[in-house]
């Protein structure tokens, strides 16, 4: 029966217990860019919701591709 050559490599498995899981405390700086980046999105959603709310149907299909595609 042949066997598999692995090329002389090795595979090894790390085990849960040997990945570092430790997290960093966010920076205050990191914190501010989250916040406004959070703002930011919910500002563009909103501008999605009043679009919708007063021609959804024209929204629609400005992404409608011509010739069915």
């Amino acid at each position: 029966m042949a066997t598999k050559d692995s090329g002389g490599q090795r595979q090894t498995n790390r085990k849960a217990e040997e990945v570092d899981d430790t997290q960093a405390e966010p920076s205050e700086d990191v914190k501010e860019r989250h916040e406004k980046l959070d703002d930011d999105v919910d500002s563009i959603l909103d501008e999605i919701d009043e679009v919708l709310e007063e021609n959804a149907e024209e929204f629609v299909r400005s992404y409608v591709q011509k010739g069915g595609e």
